[in-house]
């Protein structure tokens, strides 16, 4: 990797200017994942005025869509469905800046960040705090063959899936089939499984049931009001697919961050947070306006690297460190390739799809 933005300072559209200037001696270049730390910092400082911009342009865009979306009923349920696409690409924005609040990244006062979580919760159907200390735990752990179980997406290794049932390789099968897993899941997870999900209170505070327990009160009280004013099939015909495409979304996303096919994944004691950062995260280089609209989650190895980063400050980092640029690159079309992998092979420290299992055995 070469040394980039050697001597320079990059200045942020909306006036906050950055000091990313490195030493152009070859010593600058970071020889670990961990020494990218002291140089992603730099960029962890959220703008509030940025901040508050963003979540204006996601959510506005969002209710005239699903205004639009319910006004289409009148000229044809299919021009319905077609405005449900992109009113679903915006409610996984406000997912995603739910995402940044919940590493207190979109403002720099904790009770800001948590509230706007909580109350954006609502619309994506996710209690904030439970959610918050799930996803921490798959920071944390991410990677790690003896940690797994939270907030990631089931993966045995080839001699685990040899080792099961007939049965238990079944439903190991059905579950990881992209139909389940990108189709069927995803709405369940979010409409039904959120509701009480168990999973996530597990040895959890009471600051995580009461977040589950506000969300779906929130819930029930949006929903009665919607009813209310547009009446319930209307609702139904227009938050439901709305629901279903941006779940799907939102779990092929999580997917191609992690399911790739060089991806990371080791046993203690040589399991390392960094790396597994670094290396165990892709970096989804999306066409268009696309890294807009998904809010750089893309970036998503620099993202776990340094969770405090806005995400509107990530391709900044990218500008100012293009070696970054291609670490674990997939574009949009390599990511339908990594729909096939399934296990992870432990000899060959890849995935693989359940053909290539065989032919290893």
């Amino acid at each position: 990797m070469g040394v980039a933005s050697a001597g320079r300072l990059g200045t942020d559209p909306w006036g906050d200017h950055l000091d990313h200037s490195l030493a152009s001696d070859s010593s600058a270049q970071p020889a670990k994942a961990r020494d990218w730390i002291e140089i992603l910092q730099r960029y962890r400082h959220p703008d509030p005025a940025r901040s508050t911009f963003e979540i204006f342009i996601t959510l506005v865009p969002f209710c005239l869509l699903w205004v639009a979306a319910w006004l289409a009923l009148d000229i044809g349920y299919w021009l319905t469905l077609l405005i449900a696409v992109p009113a679903a690409a915006f409610l996984v924005r406000l997912f995603l800046i739910q995402h940044d609040c919940g590493h207190g990244a979109l403002f720099r006062k904790k009770l800001t960040n948590d509230w706007i979580g909580r109350v954006l919760g609502v619309l994506t159907l996710t209690p904030y705090d439970a959610w918050r200390r799930s996803h921490a735990i798959h920071h944390a752990s991410h990677g790690n063959l003896d940690a797994r179980g939270v907030g990631d997406i089931d993966t045995l290794t080839v001699r685990e899936y040899r080792a099961l049932s007939p049965w238990r390789r079944l439903l190991y099968r059905v579950y990881r089939h992209p139909i389940v897993l990108f189709g069927i899941g995803p709405p369940l997870l979010f409409v039904v499984q959120h509701r009480l999900p168990f999973s996530m209170l597990r040895g959890a505070d009471w600051r995580s049931w009461a977040s589950v327990i506000g969300t779906n009160l929130g819930l029930v009280a949006a929903c009665a009001l919607m009813i209310w004013l547009v009446g319930w099939q209307d609702f139904l015909a227009v938050q439901l697919p709305i629901v279903v495409v941006g779940s799907s979304i939102g779990v092929w996303l999580f997917y191609i961050q992690h399911q790739f096919e060089d991806t990371f994944w080791a046993e203690n004691p040589q399991w390392n947070v960094h790396e597994a950062a670094l290396h165990g995260s892709s970096h989804y280089d999306l066409p268009g306006f696309l890294p807009w609209l998904t809010a750089n989650i893309g970036v998503h190895h620099v993202h776990h690297l340094y969770s405090r980063i806005p995400y509107y400050r990530l391709p900044q980092v990218m500008r100012d460190f293009p070696e970054l640029a291609n670490v674990h690159r997939i574009t949009l079309l390599d990511s339908f390739k990594c729909v096939r992998l399934r296990l992870w092979d432990e000899n060959q420290r890849r995935l693989v799809s359940f053909t290539e299992a065989r032919g290893l055995a």
